[in-house]
Parts: C-alpha cells; structure tokens; sequence
C-alpha cells in the first residue's frame, strides 16, 4: 500500500449523495487525496470539478490502492450492492485498509460488514452521522462508531475533517444502535415540537416570540432552533426527508422487538409520517409533521 501520513492520505468516497457530497469534500479540502464513485457518472464528474481528485466507474476501481473506503448509501440493500457486489468495493480494498459506513442501516449488516472485511484483512468502523444536510455542509456532524478501538484512533484524523463529535461506542454495530437512539430522539421531539407551535397559533399567540422566549430555557432543542421558525411558516422543502426517516424508524422498532424494548410515541411518530406520506410528502422535511396539525378542524 501507498505509504500515508495524517496530512495526506489516499481515500475513496462512494455515492455522493446530500451527505456524501460535502463530506467527500471536507476530506479533499483537508489535503486527502480523493476519489469518488457515484451511480450518476455526471454528478461524480461535477465533484471532481469541484473539489480535484478523480472519479472511478465503479466502486471496486474507487477502492483499489487506498488507505480508507468511506460509503454513505441509501439502504441495506444498496450498501450490499456497493461494497459485496460483483464490482464492490471490499473485493478491491487491500489488507489493513479501512471500510467505513456513514449509512444508516440495520446493526446486523454493519456486523455483516465487519466478518466480511476481516475475513479480508481490512478493518470496518459502522459510523452513521447526525446532524442532517446543514451539519455535512459545515463539517458540523456527529459520528457514532462500532468497531475496534485501534481502527477508530487511526480513523479518528478523518472523521475530523467533518465532525464536531465522534466517539467510540462498542463493538461493530454499536454504531447504528445509537443512531436508532438518535432517531427515536429526534421522533419524539418534532412531534412534539409540531403540537406546541400548533398550539400557540390556535391560542392566538405570536409563534416567533414563543419561540424567542422558550428557546433560551428547558424547552430548546436542535429542532427548536432549526425548524421552528419554518414549520410556522409551513416551509418543509429541505433538509432530512420523511422517507429517510421512515427508513430509519423501520430499523428502530426491528431492534427494539429484538431487545424487547416498548417504543409507543416513536410508532406512533411513525404512523404521522405515513400519513405524510400519503400526502405526497415523502420528501419533506422531517418536520413536516406539522401539516398534519395543521391541516386538522
């Protein structure tokens, strides 16, 4: 393998999505030597306008001769498709390289993930991220990890490039664990969030000054800060989509059934985000909840 140091190392992004585009480019910005695989030829094309580096046909080209393999998909099944398919990228990784996973997916497959690429030699972190489009943006995510505590301290150089917090959590798949914690959260506290705005509209009250006010005591929050403002103006053409959500809350009440934990209010989110959907709303943004309040005589 090329020799590497922290300031310069060889990596690979796979699908540059919402997320995976700015992140991609924080670690080319960082001095890392990029190269990047996205299904859209043109979308990898406009990256490497953008940001240098190169683009590969296939993920198993991207991850030949690097130090690092980060993916950031959509779904279980189309991390398998990057990573173990028949030009996936952990058949091109070489020994001791790294495969890390930003996706959000299901605890079994990052497990999935972590025999296959040791079965390899090559080490795996399941790192899924928090802090939605704004947070890839500005380098401002939170990262979750599972997996060996070695891999993470070498990793640790990257997931600087783009977090403002990341821990080690456990042992591989400790890191979608938390992120299913990190979504039941954020479920319950934009309900939330939606029948409080609504409920100081209908009372007559100025929702921007509630908010001014409540903000700076127990009630803030992220989504408070964030989303207030624009759920009141019924604004919800940005940020994390409801189908993503909906995704993730499947993968938190799978686990939950297996752990034998009650999730009541996250089924029950679940099910307004259903009917969100229905609405043709499936990618609004996750505090679109509010239109259904809204909506209601």
């Amino acid at each position: 393998m090329t020799e590497s140091t922290s300031e310069n190392d060889r990596v690979a992004f796979l699908c540059l999505g919402t997320m995976g585009y700015p992140l991609a480019g924080h670690l080319a910005r960082a001095g890392h030597d990029v190269t990047v695989y996205n299904r859209s030829a043109q979308k990898a094309k406009r990256w490497v306008d953008e940001f240098g580096g190169r683009a590969a046909d296939t993920p198993a080209a991207a991850a030949a001769d690097v130090d690092a393999v980060f993916v950031c998909s959509g779904n279980d099944d189309d991390l398998r498709a990057v990573v173990l398919g028949s030009d996936g990228a952990l058949g091109a990784m070489q020994r001791g390289s790294v495969l890390v996973d930003h996706t959000t997916v299901s605890p079994g497959l990052a497990r999935e993930l972590f025999a296959a690429a040791r079965e390899r030699g090559v080490d795996f972190l399941d790192a899924p991220v928090s802090g939605g489009q704004a947070g890839a943006e500005n380098g401002a995510l939170s990262v979750m990890v599972g997996g060996e505590a070695a891999v993470y301290a070498r990793a640790t150089r990257w997931f600087d490039c783009y977090a403002k917090m990341h821990a080690l959590i456990g042992d591989a798949g400790s890191g979608q664990l938390t992120k299913a914690v990190n979504q039941i959260c954020i479920a319950g506290l934009v309900q939330g969030l939606s029948e409080a705005l609504n409920f100081a509209k209908r009372a007559g009250l100025d929702g921007a000054k509630v908010i001014d006010v409540i903000s700076k005591g127990a009630a803030q929050s992220w989504q408070m800060d964030n989303r207030a403002l624009t759920m009141l103006e019924g604004e919800y053409d940005f940020g994390f989509a409801v189908d993503w959500m909906r995704k993730d809350l499947a993968i938190a009440l799978s686990m939950a059934r297996d752990v034998g934990a009650d999730l009541p209010v996250t089924e029950q989110v679940d099910g307004f985000y259903a009917q969100v959907q229905e609405r043709g709303g499936g990618r609004f943004d996750t505090s679109s909840l509010m239109m259904l309040l809204d909506e209601s005589d």
